[in-house]
């Protein structure tokens, strides 16, 4: 059973944000792979995306209807809304995430 999958605005300024620093951090061909490859993670939640998992920070604070999966070390967190998927964020897991995703998740 396929599923539609849609990144918000946020989520896309996300992608575009990791793509810029990784320009700059590393190298034009690094950046457009490792943007290839969210993009695949992302496209991938048209088929089971369910299989995703609370994120620990949303679930510590009882909100559950968010679920995340991973491109390392990069955490995709989305929202399954009938036979649509939203990504609302693509963020570095090795930030501090709590106030992140309680302020845009929950705004």
């Amino acid at each position: 059973m396929k599923f539609e999958v849609f990144l918000i605005s946020d989520a896309e300024k996300d992608i575009l944000d990791i793509f810029k620093y990784i320009i700059f951090s590393d190298s034009k061909e690094k950046a457009e792979y490792v943007f290839h490859k969210i993009e695949e993670t992302c496209k991938s939640l048209c088929s089971l995306p369910d299989r995703g998992h609370i994120p620990p920070e949303l679930k510590r604070i009882g909100v559950m209807n968010f679920k995340e999966i991973h491109y390392k070390p990069y955490r995709i967190v989305y929202e399954i809304i009938n036979k649509k998927v939203f990504v609302h964020c693509v963020l570095d897991g090795r930030r501090n995430l709590q106030e992140i995703l309680e302020y845009r998740l929950l705004r």
